[in-house]
């Protein structure tokens, strides 16, 4: 089954609302799976560059790294189509700002496609720009996040997009999402690179913020 967004207008402030769920607690660290590519060790940026290729400037420390105001995005280093990925993050604490204001970044699949970041417990924003949408293009099912400071966490199942000969569109990109263990995205189907305020570039990106070890199966 593939999950299809409805034809709200885009970031309209009149969709209505995923139902907010409480998800079960943080559960600490794991091992990877053995065949996981670690893309952060809790160690170094090694895995990572800044867009331009330069060496990556977010900040390293207690096992998770930060990101730096004003120094950019990160990109991995290696490449990935069709992935299955595990990322951690928290927003600050106190928040700072109201809606998009309040902990914005996101996690981009191939460059363009937005999974969006943001402090979503008890802040109103467009339903299509809050965590876990699928950025301008679908909501999440539901909101499932953690207060600020705490660690939410995304598993994601991506499958790139396929093109015929001529370059048009065979089969579309698809996206599945867990947030925090709950079902958020189910097999959604991308109608195009994601973009603020017009439908089909923004990769992980930045206000200060933190992210865990990073974990990618690559097919």
């Amino acid at each position: 089954m593939v999950q299809v967004s409805t034809q709200w207008p885009q970031h309209s402030m009149d969709r209505p609302r995923p139902p907010v769920v409480q998800p079960a607690p943080h559960a600490g660290e794991a091992s990877p799976p053995a065949d996981a590519i670690v893309l952060f060790d809790g160690k170094d940026l090694a895995q990572w560059q800044a867009e331009d290729g330069s060496a990556a400037k977010w900040i390293v420390k207690d096992g998770y790294v930060e990101v730096n105001p004003g120094t950019g995005m990160l990109v991995s280093r290696r490449g990935f189509g069709d992935a299955q990925l595990h990322i951690e993050w928290a927003t600050p604490t106190p928040p700072k700002g109201e809606g998009q204001e309040r902990g914005n970044s996101g996690v981009f699949l191939m460059g363009i496609y937005e999974l969006q970041v943001l402090d979503s417990y008890q802040n109103d924003t467009y339903p299509d720009g809050q965590a876990g949408a699928i950025y301008g293009q679908n909501p999440p099912l539901v909101n499932a996040t953690r207060p600020p400071g705490q660690w939410q966490a995304y598993d994601i199942v991506f499958h790139r997009p396929h093109f015929k000969p001529d370059s048009s569109v065979e089969r579309p990109a698809r996206m599945t999402v867990f947030l925090n263990g709950v079902l958020i995205q189910d097999n959604f189907e991308l109608s195009g690179p994601t973009a603020h305020q017009r439908r089909p570039l923004r990769r992980l990106a930045c206000e200060p913020r933190r992210w865990a070890p990073s974990l990618a199966r690559s097919e």
